[in-house]
């Protein structure tokens, strides 16, 4: 189907879901109607005016402050899918903003801190505390990838702090290998600073300095459990009882490299490498008929050969792509107490939301084989995926509502399955982070009859967002003295809001990591050194010219191409060029466009509207140029009567690839897998109706159709 057709008939369809539960909830109590819950996931939280107690590392002086800065390069920022500094003046602004609504809970689902260090989660924690105390705000954290690294702590640290004339600056705590004197790369880092302030902390020091932000019962609760509270605890609740049985060493469970342990091993099966790790999940009543799951969805699996336990805390895989796939295997006993919630919630009349840091449900849009095939296996962290049937099990629970982080991406996902002859309807909520494009924080109000309105907030102006700005100058001098090769354009620094802050974060992202590293040789070669014009040229080339061949002529060497003299073969090809330029002519004249306009963009600023789709579903239309929007329409039109003669990643020898039906080949599949992007759900504004089972969009179709 069409870009422009796909995309008006699902914005006109108000992305209606058909279908309803067997056994519907009755209505909520009124105390919860109307109630608002925030939910801030990925904020990597550092803080920059971090005190180390130790006195290891006073910062860089800053003249607006006056105080030490304790910062990231903005070359590492650049890098990264996050922003390591400026999120600090980010949350503060989002904060501000819950309290000037006078919202007085907010979920943090994962990644609230970068990596659990002391000296920033100190300061996490002195900020949840102050909007605690001065406007009455509720904290309610689960745990990401990042908050802890590993189960139990281990040495740690960074080696891109910015230090002193602009040069990298390295902090390590003792054992992590790299507090060595001496400096590295000829001078241009300076000597390792050692300090325990940043050794990244396990669960028992995370879950001991936010007790008081959801990890542990509070008095004023209504009610608190976790999966492994005693039937005692659950129907005779008392805070002192709850208290006893949510202590870190009661939170503990078996896991093994082949699965949950305890009681979950399957007889026969032979299990390895077992041992305790905690798990920090729980249920809190906060007021009287809500209630919040904060689930754990860290799965950390011992590794073969490794002995386990807070000796060996790097004896653990990672977090970051295990997500729900790997919890239907090796945490099976918090996926059962999902589903006894939600009984024991339907039981009680409770208003079940829950939040985690993984995403329960497909992310793209339907696009992950597309992207596959384009990008190949593993691109764009598709194994952080949830298979289909894992959202079939998740949704088996009778979960209804979940809001997830960890891809920094604004989506929503549905997933409806029949099971046992009952439907069950599964809605994953994307939230964006704070850290990187588009900065916002998702708002959930209940609404009577089972209906929950979500919000996106974004977050434009910040106040002191360039605050630090001063100390990226000084760095961007020091890496033009030496000519560095990954230097970052400076006009970053004339961003004028936050919100343009993050834009220029992602443009600068898509160039120097993204392109390198996750396009094909050849289409980057055509993205880098082509606007507009000679695309929509390129869709209607028919020539035998070789992608070695334009390679050579553009002095871009692409590997595997063997080439000896092309005189004869490029003058044909400019034949060719010159008639399919007549064609492109006469085809944006019949469209009512001209083909010169198409000169306005570049093959880079494409890639870039790739990602703000990819990221951002349909609020990345507030930056991509309305005048470019024609321009991709008839493109995608074009490309798609393509009937392709290469497919891609079959090894096929690029010396005897045409150029033109590659380049028809690769950009068709991105335009299909941009338009799967923009024609997900409703992600902006919108309601779900849990006995419906329905997702409405509330902006309206004139303001979203937007290719029209």
């Amino acid at each position: 189907m069409k870009l422009q057709t796909k995309l008006v008939f699902s914005l006109l369809a108000g992305a209606i879901l058909a279908g309803c539960n067997s056994e519907s909830s009755s209505e909520p109590p009124p105390e919860t109607q109307d109630l608002q819950i925030a939910f801030m996931p990925d904020i990597h939280f550092h803080d920059v005016y971090g005190d180390f107690q130790d006195g290891s590392f006073d910062g860089l002086e800053n003249s607006i402050s006056g105080q030490g800065a304790t910062i990231r390069t903005m070359k590492s920022q650049l890098n990264s899918t996050r922003l390591f500094n400026e999120n600090y003046f980010a949350m503060i602004a989002a904060l501000d903003d819950i309290a000037a609504r006078g919202i007085k809970y907010v979920a943090l689902p994962g990644d609230f801190s970068d990596d659990g260090q002391p000296v920033h989660m100190r300061g996490l924690v002195e900020i949840f505390d102050q909007y605690s105390r001065e406007h009455g705000i509720q904290f309610f954290a689960a745990p990401g990838n990042h908050d802890p690294v590993r189960p139990f702590t281990q040495p740690a640290g960074k080696s891109d702090y910015l230090g002193l004339s602009g040069k990298q600056q390295g902090i390590w705590s003792e054992g992590a290998g790299q507090c060595v004197p001496g400096s590295d790369n000829s001078g241009q880092e300076l000597t390792p600073i050692c300090t325990e302030e940043v050794q990244e902390w396990g669960y028992r020091d995370i879950m001991d300095i936010l007790g008081g932000h959801g990890f542990t019962p509070q008095p004023e609760y209504l009610y608190f459990e976790t999966p492994y509270s005693s039937a005692e605890a659950r129907s005779h609740y008392r805070y002192e009882k709850a208290l006893q049985e949510a202590g870190y060493e009661q939170r503990q469970y078996e896991i093994c490299y082949e699965g949950t342990g305890g009681e979950y091993k399957t007889a026969g099966q032979d299990y390895s490498h077992c041992s305790m790790v905690p798990d920090s999940s729980y249920l809190v009543e906060p007021v009287e008929g809500l209630w919040l799951l904060a689930i754990d969805a860290n799965v950390y699996r011992p590794k073969p050969g490794s002995e386990g336990g807070p000796a060996d805390p790097g004896g653990y895989e990672g977090s970051s792509s295990a997500g729900y796939n790997v919890m239907l295997s090796h945490k099976q006993q918090v996926i059962d107490w999902i589903g006894d919630v939600v009984t024991a919630a339907e039981k009680h009349n409770k208003t079940l939301i829950s939040f985690s840091h993984f995403p329960m449900t497909d992310f793209y849009n339907g696009a992950s084989e597309d992207i596959e095939d384009l990008f190949g296996e593993g691109a764009f962290q598709l194994e952080r995926m949830p298979e289909d049937g894992t959202s079939k099990a998740l949704a088996a629970t009778g979960l209804s509502i979940h809001v997830g982080g960890h891809m920094h991406f604004n989506d929503t996902g549905v997933k409806s399955y029949q099971i046992d002859g009952k439907n069950h309807t599964l809605f994953n909520i994307q939230a964006p982070s704070l850290a990187g494009y588009i900065p916002a924080y998702k708002l959930l109000t209940l609404r009577p009859h089972n209906q929950v309105e979500v919000e996106t907030v974004i977050i434009e102006e910040v106040a002191r967002f360039d605050e630090l700005f001063e100390h990226y100058q000084e760095e961007h001098r020091h890496l033009t003295e030496i000519d560095d090769p990954g230097i970052w354009t400076k006009e970053v620094l004339e961003s004028e809001s936050y919100y343009q802050f993050t834009d220029w974060h992602l443009k600068e992202l898509t160039r120097l990591r993204f392109l390198p590293d996750d396009w094909p040789l050849d289409m980057r070669l055509m993205l880098l050194n082509m606007d507009g014009e000679q695309m929509l040229i390129m869709s209607q080339i028919e020539t035998d010219f070789t992608v070695c061949q334009l390679a050579d002529v553009l002095d871009k060497p692409l590997q595997g191409c063997e080439l000896e003299s092309n005189n004869g073969d490029l003058k044909q090809f400019i034949k060719d060029w010159r008639a399919a330029r007549i064609q492109a002519e006469q085809l944006a004249l019949d469209n009512g466009l001209l083909l010169s306009d198409f000169r306005e963009w570049s093959g880079e600023e494409l890639a870039v509207d790739f990602y703000r789709l990819r990221n951002a579903d349909e609020l990345a239309f507030r930056d991509i140029d309305p005048e470019r929007l024609p321009h991709y329409q008839l493109l995608s039109d074009e490309l798609r009567s393509f009937e392709p003669a290469v497919f891609m990643n079959n090894g096929q020898d690029p010396n005897e690839l045409s150029v033109g039906e590659v380049f028809k080949t690769r950009f068709d599949a991105m335009f299909l897998i941009m338009e799967k992007f923009a024609t997900g759900q409703a992600s902006d504004n919108f309601l779900i109706d849990t006995e419906k089972n329905t997702i409405t969009d509330l902006i309206g179709t004139a303001e979203r159709d937007v290719l029209q």
